[in-house]
This record gives C-alpha cells, sequence and structure tokens, in this order.
C-alpha cells in the first residue's frame, strides 16, 4: 500500500493532535470553570498544528509510531497556544483578532487570559514523560529562547535593526519552538545519531527562520480574513522585518534559499526526513 501523501498525512495528524488536546485540556467539569474554558477556547479548533506535525514527522526519522509522540506533539502546541494568548494581551501586541475569532483576552478577560497562559504552559509540562524533554521545552521557551525573543521583539518596535539582530530576534522568539518541537520528536523513538541530530537541528534552524520570513511577507500581502488574524501589524507597530529589509522579493528569495538549506540538509538521512521535507515546502508556499 503507497505512503499516504502529504495532505493526507498532515491532514490525519492534525486530526490526531486535536483529539489528544481534546482530551488533557480541563473539561467542564473543572473547579475552575472559566479558566477551563478559556483554556480550550485558545487551543482547540484552530491553528494549523505545524509545531505538532513537526514533533510528528520527526519522530519517523527515529522509527517511532505516532503514539509515541502525541504527548509531546500535545505538550508544543499547548506552549504555542499560551504563547499566543500572552501575545495578544493589551501589554504586549494588543490585539483582537486570533484563528478567525477574537482572542482570548477579548473573550473573555485580561485576567483570565493571563491565567490561561499560565495554565496552558503548566499543562504541557505535565504531558511530558522525562527529564530530558522537560530541558528541552524550557530551554525552548524560556530567557534564551521564546520569551527572550519576545523581549526582544518590543525592545525593538520603533528603532532600526540589521539583518543579524532581526534574524537572531526570531531565532529565539519562533524558531526555538520550532527546534524544539523537531528535538523532542526525533527523541521518540531509537537515540538519534549525532550526524542525525546534526542535520535535523540545521534542519529546524533553517524551517524556523523561514517560517517568519513567510509570516513577514503574508503580513503585507494576506488578509485578516485569509490569515485568521489582523493583516498589516508589523507596519503599523513599525517593526522591522524581512521585507521592510529586503523588500517583498528580497524576502520571498531568502524564504526558498532557507527552504533549500532545509531540504539539502535532509538528503542524509536518506528519505527518513520524507515528512519534514513535505513541511518544509508547505512553510514557505503557504497562504496563510
Amino acid at each position: 500500500m503507497p505512503d499516504p501523501s502529504f495532505a493526507d498525512w498532515s491532514r490525519e495528524r492534525q486530526q490526531r493532535i486535536e483529539g489528544v488536546l481534546e482530551r488533557v485540556l480541563p473539561g467542564s467539569d473543572a473547579v475552575a470553570t472559566r479558566l477551563a474554558q478559556a483554556m480550550r477556547y485558545a487551543t482547540l479548533g484552530g491553528g494549523k498544528r505545524v509545531r505538532a506535525l513537526l514533533v510528528y514527522a520527526a519522530s519517523e526519522v527515529t522509527g517511532a509510531d505516532a503514539a509515541h509522540a502525541d504527548s509531546r506533539a500535545a505538550a508544543v502546541e499547548l506552549i504555542h497556544a499560551y504563547s499566543l494568548v500572552h501575545d495578544d494581551l493589551p501589554c504586549m501586541d494588543d490585539d483582537t483578532l486570533r484563528r478567525g475569532k477574537p482572542t482570548c483576552h477579548v473573550a473573555f478577560d485580561v485576567a483570565t487570559a493571563l491565567l490561561a497562559g499560565d495554565a496552558l504552559q503548566s499543562l504541557a509540562f505535565g504531558e511530558l514523560d522525562d527529564a530530558v524533554a522537560c530541558r528541552i521545552l524550557a530551554d525552548a521557551i524560556g530567557c534564551a529562547g521564546m520569551a527572550g525573543g519576545q523581549q526582544l521583539d518590543l525592545d525593538a518596535t520603533g528603532r532600526a535593526l540589521d539583518a543579524d539582530s532581526l534574524a537572531q530576534l526570531h531565532a529565539m522568539k519562533t524558531g526555538a519552538l520550532i527546534r524544539g518541537a523537531v528535538q523532542l520528536g526525533v527523541r521518540c523513538g531509537r537515540p538519534p545519531t549525532p550526524r542525525e541530530a546534526e542535520a535535523l537541528d540545521a534542519y529546524a534552524r533553517a524551517a524556523g527562520l523561514a517560517f517568519q520570513v513567510v509570516d513577514d511577507i503574508l503580513d503585507v500581502e494576506g488578509s485578516s480574513a485569509s490569515l485568521g488574524k489582523t493583516a498589516g501589524k508589523d507596519a503599523a507597530q513599525h517593526k522591522v522585518t524581512f521585507v521592510t529589509l529586503y523588500g517583498l522579493d528580497g524576502a520571498r528569495n531568502r524564504a526558498h534559499a532557507l527552504r533549500a538549506e532545509a531540504h539539502d540538509v535532509l538528503a542524509s538521512l536518506h528519505g527518513r526526513g520524507r515528512r519534514l521535507a513535505e513541511l518544509a515546502d508547505w512553510i514557505v508556499l503557504r497562504t496563510h
């Protein structure tokens, strides 16, 4: 029987992680009912689930089946949901639209949204099954990762940045969790060889930066309806982006160069990185 197409594989994994998240999130029997509602609102029924797909795809490199990757895929999606809730708060980007619906603090209130993010982060670590996985995730989202990148982003608003500084900012804010997702996935099966680990980390670095470059392009070219979030936000906030540095054509060229880099480093895996390569294609060619 032939392997499923990327569209079929990704759809099955997206449905799978939705079911896992449905099970692990607190339900209507939670004592703090409003908080549980906010957590579910922020997490379920939306999003591309790219980080979960990366966990599943990386796990295939070392021979793990999907069941072994479920908890780690859930953990990265819970972290991503928490980061979006906090990113949208009035003290951060002050946004009102996320995944095609009102942001969590608009649908509930600022205090509940803040607590929902906190509780989603706690729940994510509760899904991990060993100390190494916890360390990978902690490194990805802490001062040297996602949170630090968000601080750099706040500091940079309205200021000039060079290309290296912008790449560093987004390697932390966006790329660190993508790298963490790949690292968590590859450790679901047999231990990776040093060569595999090196190739997968290089892949994740390229894919993570490509994701942000394309986000910057879509912020200019997309609509709020197609993106499910406020378009043109970067320009309105006077942020330096890959588009402002390189122009649209230059940013597109950068994204395609990163896609080629991701493919090149996967060549040493001799086909076991097929889904990761397809995800790199999707990241760069997506329209939302």
